[in-house]
């Protein structure tokens, strides 16, 4: 990614962000090694060691086991959704507390990249990868035999921030693998990963609480944790340019007796403490000072709420409407499931899309033609939700709110996907910081959401409150076609945004 600050940024500021955005600070001691540009023990990467120039099978193998880790990571967030009424009845509590299950989880996932981002800059991908899966193996044991409700909730947290460990740096790897006019369609199969996640998790979780006891829908989880990390030791490697060559470096020491070979990152001086500083305070003053940052994120979060509010909704609507079962009402998420895997279908038409926007700009499109795709989900979610309030009457076909959900689907998946690419590119100077800032927004709606959502449909009624959230959701759609017209105002204006 280009690192070149915008010229709005202060110097102390773009000072702090170039600092923390690198791995580290480059040493300026006279006479170090690397002074001279034809030092002959500086070790460069070879085609043999660029992860770009991995057999297509092996990227592929590893971009669908790291997206297959991704989706398990988010379905522990939703596995939760029907336990609630078996954790109450064994561990001796009310309902609203059990709830709690989901919104830990969800928490832990949002402020998890916070502290661990920085890591994988200094440690590479896999040692982040590994250990992350591993812990989040070992704490969802006290979950699938919790001794009380206490202990349930604090794992639950514990292992939401095990599973944002390995999210925080797992888009990284994708894009170390393909270059830039490959990495589309791979990057969007792992993208729509961890949204895939929470609509299977309901899906499962109904057939197991349905025909067997609640605790079986976490030793499940536990057996799929255990084949990821079987799968992430054997088939991920390292894709951390940097990191792979410090290995090689450290090979060659070894092997040739030479202690003068070296790599770039072992002749930086490392601050880690301001590195977690840096990437804890900067998402929040993006927050803070950036409008156009603050209302995509909000978006983004309401969406996100929307969903972990449906694993509340459905049961009302399905079971207390329509008088479904449980693992019935767990079906009823695959409409929202087949939205998102049809949105992601069309990914071609809007790769050719910005190939030809790209065309246009001389091969340097401003970031504003990524909002494009965001305008069909702008449109589309609410769309959906206004069909789901006004098909869950009880004479209306249960049919009727599944079909009202795939648009919804498809609208989720293209309006992450406009936003998590404007981010990038529109603040790539403070990239990781923007999408930081993005994830913690919509981690606290996804875990508020929920707590307030039965109250919320007793009071105004199946269709009174998918209305409300259709039309919080119809404010919000004009922010793609405003921002893709005023963007570049707001970008020069904007002390964070690339110029």
């Amino acid at each position: 990614m280009s690192t070149n600050n915008s010229e709005t940024i202060t110097l102390n500021d773009a000072d702090v962000e170039k600092n923390a955005q690198a791995p580290a600070l480059p040493k300026a001691e006279e006479g170090s090694p690397g002074d001279s540009p034809a030092d002959m023990h500086l070790v460069k990467l070879e085609p043999e060691d660029d992860p770009k120039c991995l057999r297509l099978w092996h990227k592929w193998l590893a971009v669908l086991t790291i997206s297959s880790s991704s989706l398990c990571a988010t379905f522990a967030s939703s596995v939760a959704s029907f336990t609630e009424t078996g954790l109450a009845r064994d561990l001796h509590t009310s309902h609203e507390v059990t709830i709690l299950s989901i919104s830990l989880y969800v928490l832990g996932l949002g402020i998890g990249p916070l502290f661990v981002g920085p890591l994988s800059e200094l440690y590479g991908r896999n040692i982040i990868y590994r250990t992350s899966y591993v812990l989040f193996f070992a704490f969802t044991w006290p979950t699938a035999f919790p001794p009380d409700i206490a202990v349930f909730l604090v794992f639950r947290f514990i292992t939401g921030l095990c599973g944002a460990a390995f999210l925080s740096v797992a888009g990284g790897s994708v894009s170390d693998l393909f270059d830039n006019a490959h990495v589309a369609t791979p990057m969007a199969v792992y993208t729509i990963s961890p949204f895939i996640g929470p609509v299977v998790g309901p899906l499962i979780s109904g057939f197991i609480v349905q025909n067997t006891d609640w605790r079986w829908c976490y030793r499940v989880l536990l057996i799929w944790q255990f084949v990821q990390i079987v799968l992430l030791f054997t088939c991920v490697p390292e894709t951390y340019v940097p990191v792979i060559l410090k290995r090689k470096a450290r090979r060659l020491r070894k092997t040739t007796g030479d202690e003068k070979y070296y790599a770039p990152l072992e002749h930086q001086e490392h601050s880690l403490f301001r590195m977690i500083l840096f990437s804890c305070y900067t998402p929040f003053k993006l927050l803070l000072f950036d409008r156009m940052a603050l209302s995509l994120d909000v978006w983004s979060a309401l969406l996100l709420g929307i969903l972990y509010l449906a694993f509340q909704a459905f049961p009302i609507i399905f079971e207390d409407v329509h008088g479904f079962n449980v693992q019935s009402t767990g079906l009823a998420f695959l409409g929202i499931g087949f939205g998102m895997i049809a949105g992601l279908s069309t990914q071609p038409y809007f790769n050719g899309l910005f190939r030809r926007e790209a065309i246009k700009h001389n091969g340097h499109p401003p970031p504003e033609v990524r909002l494009i795709i965001g305008q069909f989900g702008g449109v589309l979610a609410p769309i959906g939700l206004f069909i789901m309030a006004f098909t869950t009457y009880k004479h209306v076909h249960w049919i009727g709110p599944i079909i009202g959900s795939i648009p919804f689907g498809a609208g989720v998946y293209y309006i992450y996907t406009a936003v998590f690419t404007y981010l990038v590119t529109a603040y790539r100077p403070i990239a990781a910081s923007a999408m930081a800032s993005n994830s913690a927004m919509r981690s606290t709606f996804a875990a508020v959401f929920p707590l307030f959502a039965g109250a919320m449909y007793h009071r105004l009624g199946t269709v009174g409150a998918t209305a409300l959230l259709a039309g919080l959701t119809t404010l919000m759609a004009p922010l793609p076609f405003i921002f893709y017209r005023i963007g570049a105002k707001l970008r020069a204006k904007s002390r964070f945004a690339a110029q």
